[in-house]
């Protein structure tokens, strides 16, 4: 799906919400994100990840870009005139029809139980819970591929490679989420990044030893330590960030293959 495709360029007003931008602080005001503040001003769409109107089909009316996300939506309007923002597939366009039910016709779009989906069929917006709406495999390009079912979990394997089990109540929709070349996208110019809300920030290297571990020395020279730093003395690459104990663990069949450094 190319930018071509993009069939609308001003959003549904009855689905838009203002959100206030936090600039990387928390609830208390402290910055917890650096290097965050500005950007464009952007209207949150209100994309629906669940299955709020079942056995209903609805008539896709437009493809259209949203600022928040790197994937493309789609306005889904149902026969009683109803709108819904839905996360565009690859090879759906305008005109075609999607539903969503626990068991549909195998085709781009249409979303169901992951235990009524063929084993080698491609899927996205996967749920983690029956009813707890789309959490994996939702951004541009991406999908998992359906591998096995065995009694009451169904076998996916995700993009990272790793192998899941996952309750077959679960929905899922089927097809390959659209814009796959967001990933061949490059940055212009220091303003590009700004309109996106992305700050300045300073290489460690170029700063003192008081204000960076990376600091010091003569000219360009490399940080001087074992591993890379962050500026409160932690490790910066490398570093495991799923929990040890974490409940969905038990349910992870095999671990995404590491790279081989070269």
């Amino acid at each position: 799906m190319k930018k071509g495709i993009i069939t609308r360029n001003k959003p549904e007003k009855s689905l838009l919400v203002h959100l206030q931008k936090t600039a990387g602080r928390n609830n208390t005001g402290r910055i917890t994100i650096r290097h965050r503040g500005g950007g464009s001003r952007m209207l949150w769409r209100q994309v629906s990840f669940g299955q709020d109107r079942l056995d209903e089909t609805a008539k896709v009316t437009s493809i259209e870009y949203d600022p928040n996300r790197n994937a493309y939506i789609m306005l889904a309007e149902y026969a009683d005139g109803a709108k819904q923002y839905m996360l565009a597939p690859q090879s759906v366009h305008v005109g075609d029809e999607v539903v969503i039910a626990e068991k549909a016709e195998i085709k781009a779009g249409n979303r169901m139980k992951l235990k009524n989906i063929p084993a080698g069929e491609f899927v996205h917006n996967i749920e983690l819970q029956p009813g707890g709406g789309g959490k994996l495999v939702r951004s541009a390009g991406a999908a998992a591929k359906v591998e096995a079912h065995e009694g009451k979990y169904t076998q996916v394997v995700f993009p990272s490679s790793e192998i899941r089990r996952i309750q077959s109540e679960c929905f899922a929709t089927i097809g390959a989420v659209s814009n796959p070349e967001f990933m061949y996208g490059r940055v212009k110019n220091a303003g590009h990044k700004r309109l996106k809300g992305r700050r300045p920030h300073v290489k460690g290297t170029a700063m003192n030893p008081v204000d960076h571990p990376h600091g010091g020395g003569e000219g360009s020279t490399p940080v001087g330590l074992k591993y890379p730093k962050t500026p409160w003395g932690k490790h910066a690459l490398g570093v495991k960030t799923r929990k040890a104990k974490k409940w969905t663990n038990t349910f992870i069949v095999q671990r995404r293959k590491k790279k081989k450094k070269k």
